[in-house]
């Protein structure tokens, strides 16, 4: 998992029928753009929380997608986690 922040939405007018529903939005994590399906109903400029590979399409199976967004990170601190 990794922490991003929304940046845009991302439409496609020819896309997979398993992507059809499905939200696209454009995230920064770090230096890289990239593409997520967006779960939790996330808009531009929330800090998100992503997943990426098989762990990205646990929630919808038959979704062809390498990265999710899981969750919407409230508050965020770097520290020790024990």
């Amino acid at each position: 998992m990794k922490l991003g922040t929304v940046t845009g939405c991302v439409w496609a007018t020819k896309k997979s029928p398993a992507l059809r529903g499905q939200s696209l939005l454009q995230v920064r994590v770090g230096e890289l753009e990239l593409v997520a399906a967006d779960l939790v109903g996330a808009g531009q400029g929330d800090r998100v929380i992503l997943s990426f590979g098989s762990a990205a399409r646990l929630e919808q199976p038959d979704c062809p997608v390498d990265a999710a967004i899981v969750g919407i990170l409230d508050e965020g601190t770097v520290r020790e986690c024990r």
